[in-house]
């Protein structure tokens, strides 16, 4: 199973403490994790094996939906700011549209991602 890690600045160390606290899934041989650059810089420097990407604002995002649309990806973990603007805002709102067009569970905060990992 592929689960993409993404997180806009301001929640970046909130995504590495979600993962640390559920790292008994996260380092499963069956988990994949894939990542924009700068949040799997944090999340590789915290001990998880992860494949970066492109920073999300330099196209990470659509690299992501990419993998989605393709049927690799399949669950989206995204920890956004929603109270932060942000300048690939198009490119985020693509790749949920993408999770949505092919059925792939996203969770854009903590408590959704929370109830996402103890369905698997």
């Amino acid at each position: 199973m592929e689960i993409a890690i993404i997180a806009h600045d301001g929640k970046k160390a909130e995504m590495v403490q979600f993962l640390n606290e559920h790292k008994e899934i996260f380092h499963q041989k069956e988990i994949t994790l894939v990542s924009t650059g700068t949040t799997g810089k944090k999340v590789k420097k915290a001990g998880f094996d992860v494949t970066r990407l492109l920073s999300g604002p330099l196209g990470g995002d659509a690299q992501i939906a990419a993998r989605v649309a393709e049927g690799k990806c399949n669950l989206v973990l995204f920890f956004r700011d929603p109270l932060e603007k942000h300048p690939h805002e198009p490119d985020v709102l693509m790749l949920m549209r993408i999770c949505d067009v092919h059925d792939v569970p996203l969770a854009t905060n903590p408590a959704t991602a929370e109830l996402l990992i103890k369905g698997l």
